[in-house]
């Protein structure tokens, strides 16, 4: 095999997105005419075998905003290491330029006025051009979709992900793999698998009756005279982070001794080229490569993470694609003999106002859209604050469901679960019905109320900290850190379970919890079965409703120590 110094010699170009230097301040107009789509597509084909992977859009068809984390921790090994580095921290890693278009791109550094500046990100129309440059291109590209797809919006929750199936038929993906898509139960998944043009790969997806692959664990490619094999891997732990209820006859995990029996099957079978499509999250993929042997290219998702260039870990390359449709990966390879010669790569920001919407698709997406025009665009109220949610800790839109979860529920304390995806708004946006779904749609969103002592709120909360702070990735389990209202606390990011958490205090009277008293906890997507109460988008557009304009002071409630 080739060394890890002649691997980086021959990658002739592991580059940073490309875009005009130069500060904000500029009008929307500017930003246009500084920005060209020629620009954001300039690619020097290199190789023969190009492969382009979107991953997480979580069914946003429409351009977004999206505020990249302010706060991403990483612990072990991980720490300081791409992609646990944010904000100025970043732009200094990646060489980048404060204020550029990627700056505002890639971190959350003067999100507001960049976004006015550079406009909205995304949408699949724009996608569909942009894939179909590569392909004119490189017409034997192929087009890789790392799952997090049908699921995260109001029309895919209300057409059960048909939404997004139509879509990404029509952009042509050729395989994918998955997560939330088993949100919508086994059955749901099942009936659409069965009608879709491409494989829905999962490697370590096995029926739990037989303990048997479930699905088709890859597919072969040949494209240019080069076989490559796409092995897929599925959130490996959807019965912990989900409700298992919704797909009992399936089991998931690593499985990195499945991982390698699939790899070595498929080199086998005299396949030039090994890639991994993935939905493992970063640190669990560069933690999983190190131990695989034969993997060329992992394309990761899970984690949302945007990094500008591959990270190498031996002599396979890591991709991470970001999130929302905020970003396409196109990945040159030049393959020969066997084997991966070298690579360019190039991480493509899909800047709404520079490119163009393909027509075909924007209709397509008009037509999925049209029956539930007036509840997604109805106006519930409007934002004097920047909402968005990434981040290891409470963004600004968890701090308003849990007020409006405390308020509407009468609750002491609200929890509200530290998923990554949701969107953002700018300081005096309208807010819609269909931004409240945005960060709150799913098949499990019922609001409860109940009773919970003082050592169970610990508990929830000391395990939530280890999926995300172990210190071994293969333990970190979950999305970010369990989002809480009328509760503050400590935590100590170095420390091991049990104990991290301190503190604990309610924070409207500063009073100290108690293990053993009662307190009045309200919150949503439980992954019990069975569990009562409204509907979360209707909780917080009652709430909305309320107070017409949402102002929030900054959350000092957690404070983090052990970085």
């Amino acid at each position: 095999m080739i060394t890890r110094r002649e691997f980086l010699q021959a990658s002739v170009a592991a580059s940073a997105i490309v875009g005009i230097s130069g500060f904000g301040n500029w009008s929307r107009l500017a930003a246009q005419q500084a920005l060209t789509q020629d620009q954001l597509l300039q690619f020097d084909d290199f190789g023969n075998v190009t492969l382009i992977h979107i991953t997480d859009i979580h069914a946003q068809l429409k351009p977004i905003w999206f505020r990249e984390p302010e706060i991403n921790i990483g612990v072990g090994e991980a720490a300081g290491r791409p992609p646990h580095v944010t904000g100025k921290d970043f732009i200094k890693m990646f060489n980048l330029t404060p204020g550029s278009p990627e700056a505002y791109a890639l971190t959350y550094e003067d999100f507001t006025a960049l976004g006015k500046t550079y406009g909205k990100m995304g949408g699949m129309d724009r996608v569909a051009t942009v894939v179909k440059a590569i392909k004119a291109a490189r017409p034997e590209a192929i087009l890789l979709d790392g799952g997090d797809t049908w699921h995260g919006s109001m029309t895919s929750f209300l057409t059960k992900g048909q939404d997004m199936v139509d879509v990404m038929n029509a952009l042509g993906v050729e395989a994918m793999t998955s997560h939330w898509e088993w949100t919508y139960g086994s059955e749901r998944v099942n009936e659409i698998v069965e009608g879709l043009p491409f494989p829905f790969l999962g490697a370590n997806i096995f029926d739990v009756e037989w303990n048997e692959p479930a699905y088709e664990p890859y597919t072969i490619f040949e494209r240019g005279g080069v076989r490559i094999a796409v092995i897929g891997q599925a959130f490996p732990y959807m019965p912990i982070a989900n409700p298992g209820w919704m797909f009992p006859e399936y089991s998931f995990g690593i499985r990195e001794e499945r991982m390698q029996e699939v790899v070595d099957e498929v080199r086998g079978q005299g396949v030039d080229l090994v890639v991994c499509l993935s939905h493992n999250g970063f640190d669990v993929d560069r933690k999983m490569i190190s131990r695989v042997k034969g993997i060329d290219v992992i394309l990761t998702g899970h984690t949302h993470d945007a990094v500008p260039e591959p990270v190498l870990v031996g002599e396979t390359i890591l991709i991470a694609s970001g999130s929302n449709g905020k970003f396409v990966s196109r990945v040159d390879l030049d393959v020969r003999d066997g084997r991966m010669m070298g690579f360019r790569h190039k991480l493509i920001p899909i800047f709404s106002d520079v490119i163009a919407p393909d027509a075909e698709m924007a209709s397509l997406i008009d037509e999925a859209r049209a029956p539930f025009k007036d509840q997604l665009e109805e106006q519930i109220g409007t934002t004097d604050s920047l909402l968005y949610r990434r981040g290891n800790f409470n963004g600004t839109w968890d701090d308003l469901i849990c007020r409006a979860v405390r308020s509407e529920r009468d609750a002491q304390i609200a929890l509200s679960p530290g998923v990554r995806w949701g969107t953002t708004l700018l300081p005096g946006d309208a807010i819609t019905r269909e931004d409240i779904h945005n960060v709150t749609s799913m098949t499990y969103g019922a609001c409860y109320r109940n009773a919970m002592t003082g050592e169970t709120l610990k508990l929830i909360l000391e395990d939530v900290a280890d999926n995300i702070f172990n210190t071994d990735p293969y333990y970190q389990q979950g999305g970010d850190m369990v989002r809480v209202g009328g509760l503050a606390y400590a935590i100590d990011v170095s420390k091991p379970i049990g104990e991290r958490i301190s503190d604990m205090r309610l924070a409207d009277t500063g009073e100290a919890i108690e293990a053993a008293k009662s307190y009045t906890v309200a919150g949503w997507a439980s992954v019990n079965e069975g569990t009562e109460g409204p509907q979360i988008w209707d909780v917080i557009e009652s709430h909305i409703r309320k107070i017409g304009t949402v102002s929030l002071e900054p959350n000092t409630t957690v404070t983090v120590t052990g970085i």
